[in-house]
């Protein structure tokens, strides 16, 4: 049979099914193989945070969209055009996003009476006219896996568990993905048990078989590679991102990296993936708490390594006490917080931007600190790099704020040359620095930086006092005098203003120069804003952008930039946290737009409200 093939420039997908159906390792393997194929892309994993949720309940719908073009995307898409329900509740949990036309490929098998009472449907939507809207492609997926494994000594129960590889194998045909490194992927992941390798490999091969052979699907489709720029690429998440921009910062700081971390949703994997990589000198410590992973980080920085901990929002929380006797004692640390939703537990495997007052504030007395936010999955390892020169540079901890969005998210990441990565290398103290030649002063300040020495403890004459209460300007001696403490506390802050003459200005994007309306932001909400920027250009509006990176100190141009505009509008998934420090500090009557579902904005959901500001001039 001759199918036709059909040229797209970009698909959503969104696999769905209950959180044993394996969604997230299939959405996994889809995106490998369009990496490979050269499409640009961009990842949405979504998954419930009980461990093991009631199969086949909404509570248990485990998701993964994704997005992938013959062109620069931002998002991973608004909405879904394919839909890959496993069961009635994947069904249900995702049709409110579909839009109308799309494709569902259901797997029929699982739309059984007990499974669709389970989730309140009263009759198969699969059999009424509820669905007519869609584009329904009905597939036994359960049964059919059954069926292509029956010369394999598995149990039933285990033949249906690949009914994930079938439903991979048939999308894969569907859009033309390479399939060698799925094979390769199995025998890798199973090479201890080649049977199970062997009958995944043909669950894949004969869900892409049936693509090929099936009346049901008349037509397949092809998204052409993107034309990125030159150069090597690897698909990559935010927290790996993070967790090689900590290993670059150690090799270009030529320090020992040390992360103290105690696991925690969404921040967990980036422990796990810097345990893989002891080769370069990096030693991980998973502590019995929050508090002691801190404190074992800062008491790596004390002895002369990089120190970094790793956590989110209730860590920090535990952390606030440890990290203030960082600003005190004034010693690099990393604490990375990849933010969820809150307050308390929250919704662990969801992602907010809730934590930057925290950030700023969120210590006892007044205790400063710069904070960096990587934008997209890739830019957490160029965000983790410059956390760690700040820290190094200016003797102070540094606080890195994630999400989960970034955090589970992925994109092409073009690797970088060691030549392009800046050298954040610092010298420790060898002697003396008093005047008499003989004293060590430990809080004598670099004229430029103001960081004091960092002296390596057991180094010969460099004895000091370090702890928690006010020293004495210069001496570093125990001091209750409040002069002194007014020094020190103006000190500090000092310390951390003067960072921003050592930050890029804000870039402002403003093709024409003449627009009127600015929108801001921060962190994880770039790829939603850019792309919403993009539609209101393209229909002939005006609009600027600009991104801040350095939350605390901000960009010294940012008040001109602010100020140039008739109307800025910062969208936050907060309730304007941002909005009120720029409110505070420039006078400037910021527009916010805030959401606090867990989930990213929507680029078509920003663009409306784009177009409102510009429309009420």
């Amino acid at each position: 049979m001759t199918k036709q093939v059909q040229q797209l420039d970009r698909v959503i997908i969104r696999f769905a099914g209950d959180s044993g159906d394996g969604m997230q390792l299939t959405g996994d393997r889809f995106t490998s193989g369009t990496a490979e194929f050269g499409n640009d892309l961009s990842t949405l994993p979504n998954f419930p945070a009980e461990i093991r949720a009631p199969a086949g309940t909404l509570p248990g719908v485990s998701s993964f969209q994704l997005h992938f073009a013959d062109h620069d995307i931002l998002t991973p898409g608004d909405a879904p055009n394919v839909l890959v329900a496993m069961n009635p509740a994947a069904l249900k949990a995702n049709l409110g996003d579909l839009p109308r036309g799309a494709d569902i490929i259901a797997n029929t098998d699982e739309f059984t009476k007990r499974n669709l009472q389970k989730v309140g449907y009263a009759v198969s939507p699969l059999e009424d006219d509820s669905l007519s809207e869609w584009r329904v492609h009905p597939v036994p997926l359960t049964s059919l896996t059954v069926r292509a494994l029956e010369g394999f000594d598995l149990s039933k129960k285990d033949a249906e568990r690949s009914k994930n590889m079938f439903a991979l194998g048939l999308l894969s045909w569907l859009y033309h993905r390479p399939t060698e490194t799925t094979i390769k992927f199995l025998e890798n992941k199973f090479a201890k048990r080649p049977d199970i390798a062997k009958a995944n490999i043909a669950a894949f091969q004969a869900g892409w078989n049936y693509g090929e052979t099936t009346e049901s699907f008349s037509v397949s489709y092809e998204v052409k590679p993107a034309k990125l720029p030159p150069g090597v690429y690897r698909n990559i998440s935010g927290n790996q991102a993070l967790a090689f921009g900590l290993i670059a910062a150690s090799v270009q700081s030529r320090l020992p990296l040390f992360l103290g971390s105690y696991p925690i949703t969404p921040a967990s994997d980036i422990l796990h993936e810097l345990s893989k990589h002891k080769r370069f000198g990096i030693r991980t410590f998973q502590a019995e708490d929050e508090i002691a992973g801190v404190g074992a980080a800062l008491g790596a920085a004390f002895g002369g390594a990089l120190g970094v901990t790793t956590t989110s929002g209730p860590g920090v929380a535990l952390k606030a006490e440890t990290v203030g006797l960082a600003v005190t004692t004034e010693l690099p640390l990393i604490v990375v917080d990849v933010q969820r939703a809150g307050p308390s537990t929250g919704m662990p495997t969801k992602t907010e931007q809730t934590d930057l007052l925290m950030a700023m504030y969120g210590r006892n007395g007044e205790s400063p600190l710069p904070i960096v936010a990587p934008s997209t999955p890739s830019d957490c390892f160029d965000a983790a790099v410059e956390a760690a020169r700040l820290a190094v540079k200016y003797r102070t901890p540094v606080m890195l704020l994630s999400d989960g969005y970034l955090a589970n998210g992925s994109e092409p990441w073009k690797v970088p040359s060691a030549a392009e990565l800046p050298d954040i290398s610092t010298e420790f103290a060898t002697a003396p620095n008093g005047e008499d030649g003989s004293t060590f002063l430990p809080f004598k300040r670099d004229t430029e930086t103001l960081a004091r020495p960092w002296a390596i403890p057991g180094t010969a004459g460099l004895e000091h006092r370090i702890g928690g209460i006010e020293k004495a300007d210069g001496t570093g001696n125990i001091s209750y005098d409040p002069g002194n403490h007014d020094k020190m506390v103006r000190l500090r802050q000092a310390k951390i203003d003067g960072i921003a003459q050592d930050i890029p200005p804000l870039e402002v994007d403003d093709p024409d120069g003449d627009a009127r309306v600015l929108v801001i932001g921060w962190g994880s909400t770039y790829g939603p804003i850019a792309a919403a920027v993009r539609r209101i250009r393209k229909s002939g509006g005006k609009v600027a952008q600009a991104h801040l990176r350095h939350l605390n100190p901000l960009p010294a141009n940012t008040g001109e930039v602010l100020r140039a505009y008739d109307k800025v509008l910062l969208p936050e998934i907060n309730l304007g946290q941002l909005a009120l420090l720029l409110r505070a500090r420039f006078l400037v009557d910021i527009i916010s737009y805030n959401r606090v579902r867990g989930l990213p904005f929507k680029a078509e959901e920003l663009a409306g409200v784009i177009q409102d500001v510009i429309d009420s001039e």
